[in-house]
Parts: C-alpha cells; structure tokens; sequence
C-alpha cells in the first residue's frame, strides 16, 4: 500500500513542522518538541543509531538549531525543505575526518534521538577554516 500524496504532506508536517493531522495525530499538547536540532555525521548513524553516532567532533562544532515551525520548513509535494541557511560553527582546529551524513534530531546536544538521517552528495572535506553550510532549500526530507 501506498501513501496518499496528502497524507505523505501531513506526516511529513507532523514531524517537521508541529502541524496536526486532523482526527489521527495531534502534536503534543504538554511539552511539545518546538526545535529540531541538525547533526553532521563523519560516517553513517544507521538505522540503530542517535544523533551522537559517529557524530562530527571538531574544534568549533555544534549542532545546528531549525524551528519545528513552518517558519523553519517548508512542505510542498511531499518533500520537506530547510526556508533558511544552515550554518555550524568554524573549524578552528582538530578537523578529524570529512562529514559524510547529515541527520536531524531531537537533541541540542548528546545521544538525543536521530528521527532522520541521509549521506550527502559530496563529502565536505574538514580542515582548519572550514565552515559547514546548506543553503535554504538544500536539506530536503522526502516522504516516500
């Protein structure tokens, strides 16, 4: 079975964006996740693994923050899209090894959990000076 086009929108606004699926899923009323938190991965997480698996560790490194908003993600034709750039701190030294995967969590820092993860067309190569970037509409999560 396949999902619907509209239903494949609504997960993926669920998710990203905080947005009700009317009469199946509400966000949660009490303490809501209102950020997502962008990791950078010098290997595959896998299917087991938390935003902290083989998770980028150079000098200058922290976790990207995105609005689980519609202010932070855009849904269009069951593809989510990043409306702002994406940036992560300078490598200042200690460039250990090239960012091969991005992921997006549910932790500002930590073994917080991985909801998504994939491996980047190119690998950025890390050295000293290096400053990590996606450009609005580069991190697109796809529902199908």
């Amino acid at each position: 079975m396949s999902a619907t086009d509209t239903f494949e929108n609504q997960i993926l606004g669920l998710i990203l964006t905080g947005s009700a699926i009317p009469a199946i899923a509400d966000n949660a009323a009490s303490t809501p996740v209102t950020n997502l938190y962008i990791s950078l991965h010098t290997a595959n997480p896998g299917e087991g693994g938390t935003q902290a698996t083989s998770e980028a560790a150079y000098t200058g490194y922290s976790r990207a923050v995105i609005a689980r908003s519609g202010t932070g993600w855009t849904v269009v034709g069951g593809v989510a899209s990043n409306n702002a750039p994406v940036s992560f701190g300078q490598c200042t030294a200690s460039p250990g090894g090239n960012i091969t995967h991005v992921g997006i969590g549910t932790a500002a820092s930590g073994a917080g959990t991985l909801l998504l993860y994939d491996a980047l067309d190119t690998a950025i190569v890390m050295q000293v000076g290096t400053s990590p970037f996606f450009p609005a509409g580069e991190l697109d999560v796809a529902a199908n």
